[in-house]
């Protein structure tokens, strides 16, 4: 049990809001995606969730929009694989005036929110990007590529890498709501009518790009079954020939490739996926050539520009030198 000391109440009450929040992160870690985001929900639970980091306006932007919307949370949308969500309607941390004073745990109630409807579920999934200094800006939606919305959204979720396939799972959600959306706005009153056409399923057109991912190939449905066994042999790697490292998941968008390892996501382009897949055992460059000039041809001096790409996944620890 873990005891908690404040000198002042509210100190204590932001205190014990997180540990709560942490604890509850990590007892369905695995289970649920776990988005930082506030969510509302419309009347028949058509779930909106505004994804943004901390003190950028998303406690704001709950308490705008819950005053006419259902309040799932203002800290962490948990989403279940079938689309369902775990609502989490914690008391607001609200920002005092004076600096470097804990936040205030607000209730629900006293804000004067409105209680979200039974079986809410996720409709749409939208980046929060309020626009501070400049000309006031009224809210602008515009879809997200689906490379950049998976490299958006991985920071700002809680233990999704312990998600079964956690790339391809974040893929097949930002599917099932018709693509990621970025919010740009000025003030969060603006949002409130705004937002109302995110309730309704995929309000927007698919960028072509949400239709065209698809899994990079791991290993064999036998090399996993070895793997998880404990009875995968490592092969040698003869001297010079490459290999590339165990990775969490991968998955293939348009010419990119998204290689989650157990400490970042890494963007291959160009040649990169190419090395990447072809090197799933030791591979010699001239293999490795081969099977790029197959794809995109070889440019004069291609040697140069292949150690170079071969030197950038070694250095990201993504590919072993033998």
């Amino acid at each position: 049990m873990k005891h908690l000391g404040a000198d002042t109440f509210e100190v204590l009450a932001e205190a014990v809001t997180s540990e709560v929040t942490v604890a509850a992160i990590l007892e369905r870690a695995g289970e649920l995606t776990m988005l930082h985001a506030c969510g509302v929900a419309d009347a028949e639970g058509a779930v909106i969730a505004l994804v943004a980091k901390s003190g950028t306006g998303k406690t704001t932007a709950s308490s705008q929009l819950a005053q006419t919307f259902g309040y799932i949370t203002d800290e962490t949308v948990a989403i279940r694989a079938d689309g369902t969500i775990e609502p989490y309607p914690k008391p607001l941390s609200v920002k005092q005036t004076t600096t470097g004073a804990a936040k205030l745990q607000v209730g629900p109630d006293e804000l004067g929110l409105k209680v979200a409807p039974e079986s809410p579920r996720i409709t749409s999934i939208a980046l929060l990007d309020r626009v501070t200094g400049g000309e006031y800006q009224l809210p602008v939606i515009e879809p997200v590529p689906l490379v950049d919305a998976v490299l958006a959204l991985i920071p700002d979720t809680s233990s999704q890498a312990a998600v079964f396939q956690p790339l391809q799972s974040l893929c097949r959600l930002i599917d099932s709501v018709g693509g990621v959306l970025r919010v740009s706005y000025s003030e969060a009153a603006d949002l409130t009518d705004s937002l109302a056409p995110l309730f309704l399923a995929q309000p927007y057109d698919r960028p072509e790009v949400i239709t065209a991912w698809a899994p990079a190939l791991l290993e064999s449905e036998a090399e996993q079954a070895d793997h998880q066994a404990g009875e995968k042999k490592e092969e040698p790697i003869p001297g010079g020939w490459l290999q590339r490292t165990d990775a969490v998941d991968a998955v293939e968008i348009g010419g990119d490739l998204l290689v989650l390892t157990e400490t970042e996501v890494i963007r291959l382009s160009g040649i990169g996926p190419i090395i990447w897949q072809t090197a799933q055992r030791p591979v010699s460059l001239q293999t490795l050539a081969a099977r790029i000039e197959a794809v995109h041809g070889l440019p004069e001096g291609y040697e140069v520009l292949l150690d170079a790409a071969v030197e950038g996944l070694v250095g990201q620890g993504l590919l072993l030198r033998g």
